[in-house]
């Protein structure tokens, strides 16, 4: 057994070295579809760094009554973190720290100060921020605050005013999820069908060589063998290929995306996730390469 695959091993190795041009033609169709999965990686990256920067800009604010001690308004703080696990922030912001962010915000614009000085005192409620994971969470969290044990403490909830943006920011958060998958899809359609086409050139050479196997008794597996390890061998150069083409791109091309994804490093996004993507090209490339040269084989096989 042990020299039967030393001996596919060979014939492999020989009929790669004398089918150069062919090859290097199937190593450059596999190089497009894993630069197209490693494309689709990292895009997800940056779809989750703009999701997360979105998400993070969505909250709803309570604004408490006068009437309501610091220690009621911790108290609610308390209980809405017990109502899911969903609700991933509750900030509590007091009167005093409303004014001063207010200050700062328009420190430079003297006519907010005079109209403050105007009003005297200080004109801002203490306030809960709330974050949550899930949109629908944000009607349920209002319903609890305005019509729950804590009613009574409370003097608005802003939900209403911003559903239609937060409904708004989420589709479109859906829109990006469902894109990302769709073209994920039809690339992986479009990739195999180039890479079937190719590599079937590369084997149609060698049609004559299969049939006469074929005629003086050689077993399938040992026709079917060294054309599955040329496949390897090609979808492991392509993943060789596309691993220094995409390291140097991200590396380049960082900045830029930097720009238009502020906060998002796409090199160190692919340094971290490094073995991930890795292990994606080489099991794409071989895979697909091995996989293509087995199905292919197979319709040579009938004599």
């Amino acid at each position: 057994m042990i020299t039967e695959f030393k001996r596919v091993i060979k014939f492999a190795w020989k009929d790669f070295s004398r089918n150069g041009a062919n090859n290097f033609a199937a190593i450059f169709v596999l190089v497009i579809p894993i630069l197209l999965a490693t494309s689709l990686l990292l895009f997800q990256g940056i779809s989750e760094s703009v999701i997360s920067q979105i998400e993070e800009k969505i909250d709803i604010t309570a604004y408490f009554k006068d009437g309501a001690t610091e220690e009621d308004i911790l108290n609610v703080k308390d209980e809405l973190l017990k109502l899911s696990t969903e609700i991933k922030d509750v900030q509590y912001i007091s009167k005093e720290e409303a004014l001063n962010q207010f200050k700062a915000r328009h420190e430079d614009d003297p006519d907010f100060a005079k109209a403050l000085d105007e009003i005297g005192g200080n004109p801002f409620q203490a306030s809960l921020n709330i974050k949550t994971e899930d949109p629908l969470q944000y009607e349920k969290v209002t319903s609890f605050l305005t019509a729950g044990p804590f009613s009574q403490f409370i003097e608005k909830v802003d939900y209403s005013q911003k559903k239609d943006t937060i409904d708004r920011i989420y589709g479109l958060i859906s829109n990006i999820n469902r894109f990302g998958l769709i073209l994920s899809i039809v690339l992986f359609l479009i990739a195999i069908l180039v890479v079937l086409n190719t590599i079937k050139l590369a084997i149609d050479s060698s049609r004559d060589e299969i049939t006469a196997m074929k005629l003086v008794g050689a077993q399938d597996w040992f026709i079917r063998g060294p054309f599955i390890v040329q496949g390897a061998i090609c979808g492991f150069a392509a993943f060789f290929i596309c691993l220094v083409a995409s390291g140097l791109a991200v590396y380049f091309l960082s900045p830029n995306v930097e720009t238009l994804v502020p906060g998002f490093d796409i090199f160190n996004y692919f340094l971290t996730n490094f073995w991930i993507i890795l292990s994606a090209q080489a099991l794409f490339g071989i895979v697909l390469g091995a996989l293509a040269s087995f199905i292919l084989v197979r319709s040579y096989l009938k004599v």
